[in-house]
């Protein structure tokens, strides 16, 4: 099993503490959402997490080895960033762009290895029919999910998402979710961000809530969503619901508070 710790975690900026001594644990083998309203630290803690971002105190550490320190095709091995909108700079296919996570094996995998493990990833996605496509022709949606299949091609034992559901319709909005629970049910991790609130009571086993840099709740998801947390952080009046026919409770929001 492979555990990432997060230890006091800060960041500042100018006069604004956009994480403030955050401590958390994650661990492999499921699925962790990362919720709060807009300007809670979200991204900022997922960036920090990965090793992207210098935090301005504390430390993160990956099987108790921090992540700063370690050499950048080693991390990049483990652990998988999905930012909330990536940059595609050159007019590539999708394949190509696909291939780009298998760079930090150069040397370390044959190509026939990273060429199968291409694709796997773009199977699983449902994006090999646009091998050959130029990304910059595709919907958004579309692109969400050849930016998903990259993610999946360098088989990380880390999976940390921002917003990895948006732009999709309802229907890749699941397929998505069910391949990172997947993923993490094969024992990785995955780490991910999201507002939908009831997508993130579904699929998580682990809900972590941030306000204005701190840990606002962390639990199960019937934990961590209850109706007052919702109303203290989002300002929003909701309950959980039991649909006939659905093993899962469903979460009704009814409005803003008051």
């Amino acid at each position: 099993m492979s555990q990432l710790n997060v230890q006091a975690l800060q960041l500042v900026r100018g006069e604004r503490r956009i994480l403030d001594d955050v401590n958390l644990s994650f661990d492999s083998g499921c699925v962790t959402a990362v919720l709060g309203p807009n300007g809670a630290g979200k991204s900022t803690l997922l960036a920090c997490v990965a090793g992207l971002l210098k935090p301005s105190g504390g430390t993160v550490e990956l099987d108790g080895e921090p992540t700063l320190t370690m050499r950048s095709a080693a991390r990049a091995r483990r652990i998988a960033f999905l930012p909330q909108s990536p940059e595609i700079a050159w007019p590539i296919d999708v394949e190509t762009l696909v291939g780009l996570a298998r760079i930090p094996f150069h040397g370390a995998t044959s190509e026939a290895d990273d060429a199968a493990a291409v694709n796997r990833a773009m199977a699983s996605t449902h994006t090999a029919q646009w091998a050959k496509r130029i990304v910059s022709t595709l919907s958004g949606g579309e692109r969400a999910r050849a930016l998903l299949a990259r993610v999946f091609a360098g088989e990380p034992e880390w999976i940390l998402a921002d917003e990895p559901f948006a732009g999709l319709d309802p229907a890749h909005q699941f397929e998505a979710a069910d391949l990172l629970c997947a993923y993490a049910g094969a024992g990785r991790g995955v780490v991910l961000t999201i507002h939908d609130l009831t997508l993130a009571a579904r699929i998580a086993d682990r809900i972590v809530i941030l306000q204005d840099g701190k840990i606002a709740a962390d639990g199960t998801p019937a934990q961590a969503l209850t109706a007052a947390t919702l109303r203290a952080v989002y300002g929003i009046d909701a309950e959980w619901l039991t649909v006939p026919g659905h093993d899962q409770p469903l979460i009704a929001i009814h409005g803003r508070a008051g």
